[in-house]
């Protein structure tokens, strides 16, 4: 039988698959959700079961993990949550079939929800080449989040009618309206708030890959996971370097005809993202208020839109201070353009070849580089109108 992940699986996952039963022959859909110390995922398997029902065989596969130093309060709850997705499992019709896997707890090193996320899509695509099916849809979801009920069909919708699409993100909305905290309730806005400015200030500069990086909010075909090397063992964050590392494959689909509800809840599982960032809010941190100034991200415009002039050989004279302070501390001129324009044969190779260069990591690099020596942080509400008005 053809493998199309054989060489994957033999690098990178497990020595030997983590669900006993083969998977079905038509199987389509593998919605992957880690679960650590998840006293209500039944809330979020109920939402699941309660969907349209797809034309396409769909399984769902529990990562219930730990680390080698988890306390014994969430062993306990570990075990209790398999307790409860086994009963589910026994008792309830499902339009899915549910797979509870306990894989050996993670390393202190590699310990976290990349881990976690990694072994139950590795287990995924596992089941894919089985059945020879590259174009089988690994779906991402979290142990806290729900999901309206057009969830299943509208993405298999979008990728049973675009067989070269390789990737999407879904539109998401926190839970904000069951936060009773005033002040949480406030700093989850403002979170929010920054993803979409985030997002949207990136598609105003140019950049072609500006996507949402939410864990719970998006789905791959299981050849590109593969392709892309799986997800990395991140603590936090592998969410965002997956998904960036996926546009090198093209453009990742935005759906925006169905949405996801993550939990709007504080939460230290993760050392960076949501639940910490609203955490520290709560504490009396502001830092959530302030974002990259608007200015950077205009001046990040007037490069990209230089990249056709790049490719003449032309020299762009109209770079902000900070811009020609960042290309120069990254040799850029000297190394990186000659570089490119050696292994570009016409303009849209060189295009894809500078955005491959400065990418959505490059960006961060250059916003952490330029605030605040050159640019203020920015309060997110003066940030966001500003925005509107370019």
């Amino acid at each position: 039988m053809n493998s199309f992940a054989g060489k994957y699986i033999a690098r990178q996952a497990d020595d030997k698959s983590l669900i006993n039963s083969h998977p079905d022959e038509n199987l389509y859909f593998s919605v992957v959700i880690p679960a650590y110390n998840e006293p209500n995922i039944i809330e979020c398997i109920e939402s699941l079961n309660s969907c349209q029902a797809p034309k396409l065989e769909v399984e769902v596969i529990v990562v219930v993990n730990e680390s080698e130093n988890s306390d014994k309060e969430i062993l306990q709850q570990n075990l209790e949550t398999i307790r409860q997705l086994e009963d589910w499992r026994n008792n309830t019709k499902a339009i899915f079939k549910l797979h509870i896997i306990h894989p050996k707890p993670f390393k202190h090193k590699h310990r976290g929800v990349g881990s976690a996320r990694k072994a139950g899509m590795d287990e995924a695509v596992r089941r894919f080449d089985y059945i020879n099916n590259p174009e089988g849809v690994i779906i991402s979801l979290d142990a806290d989040t729900l999901v309206e009920s057009n969830y299943l069909i509208e993405i298999e919708k979008l990728f049973t009618s675009n067989k070269n699409l390789q990737a999407c993100t879904v539109k998401f909305q926190h839970r904000i309206s069951e936060v009773t905290d005033d002040r949480q309730k406030e700093g989850m806005r403002i979170y929010e708030q920054y993803l979409h400015y985030y997002k949207e200030a990136l598609e105003y500069t140019g950049f072609p890959h500006a996507i949402y990086t939410i864990g719970s909010a998006f789905a791959c075909r299981a050849e590109a996971y593969v392709k892309q090397g799986g997800m990395p063992r991140r603590q936090a964050g592998e969410d965002f370097y997956f998904l960036h590392k996926l546009t090198n494959m093209g453009s990742i689909a935005e759906l925006n005809t169905t949405c996801v509800y993550p939990s709007a809840r504080i939460s230290s599982r993760v050392p960076f993202g949501t639940g910490p960032s609203i955490a520290k809010w709560v504490g009396g941190d502001n830092c959530i208020r302030f974002s990259y100034n608007i200015q950077a991200f205009v001046d990040l415009k007037t490069l990209f839109d230089g990249v056709g002039l790049l490719w003449e050989r032309k020299e762009l004279n109209n770079l902000s201070t900070p811009i020609k302070g960042f290309l120069t501390e990254e040799e850029f001129e000297s190394t990186i353009l000659p570089e490119i324009l050696s292994n570009s044969s016409n303009e849209p190779s060189f295009r894809k070849r500078f955005f491959q260069y400065f990418n959505a990591f490059k960006i961060i690099k250059f916003m952490n580089f330029a605030h605040p020596v050159h640019y203020s942080l920015q309060d997110i509400n003066d940030s966001w109108k500003k925005l509107q008005q370019l």
